[in-house]
């Protein structure tokens, strides 16, 4: 189950306006846009926070470990309900709306890899879910369930470096771990 070579990222002035569309894969290379995406962070019923490893035939970070998942709204589309479909087609998670919990909603950032660059605002959600996933391999290589906060960050993706700085601590992520759990 491919993406569609012709989906739609959304791109946005400096001050985060939308200013139009362009073909997702056509519009990462050295010189993308400033355009629309998000970040989520997946935790379980016991506050382990979801791994992923990027599938190796993507075409950007192909076989790095970074957070949940992460994808760009579609136009019209807000960031929550693509949270919900992103989380649907790469990890076959089904999430209420009320299950997914705003983190950091101004996050940006800009990274390069291999000539590929990422320059998104990103806000980055959290969600509590009570299933195991079922990764889309066109999307992921593997995952694993890790212990909050993240110990071990080596060879993680750029913005989940960045993310991770900023989550630590973060009040809102108390709730979604178990009740009376609090970390860091």
């Amino acid at each position: 189950m491919a993406v569609p070579d012709d989906e739609l990222i959304v791109l946005l002035t400096e001050d985060g306006q939308p200013t139009g569309t362009a073909p997702k894969l056509a519009s990462h290379h050295g010189d993308t846009p400033l355009h629309a995406a998000f970040s989520s962070y997946v935790f379980d019923a016991s506050g382990r926070f979801l791994l992923t490893r990027r599938a190796l035939s993507k075409k950007t970070w192909p076989g790095v470990w970074t957070n949940s998942c992460c994808g760009h709204p579609a136009p019209g589309e807000s960031a929550v309900a693509a949270v919900r479909r992103r989380l649907a087609y790469e990890l076959g998670l089904h999430v209420e709306i009320d299950e997914i919990v705003p983190l950091l909603p101004d996050f940006r950032y800009r990274a390069e890899l291999d000539g590929i660059v990422e320059n998104e605002i990103c806000p980055v959600f959290g969600v509590r879910v009570n299933s195991e996933p079922v990764p889309n391999p066109d999307e992921v290589e593997e995952y694993r369930w890790v212990s909050w906060p993240v110990a071990d960050r080596a060879g993680l993706s750029p913005w989940s470096l960045l993310q991770l700085d900023e989550l630590e601590g973060h009040p809102a992520i108390t709730t979604l771990l178990p009740t009376g759990e609090a970390r860091r």
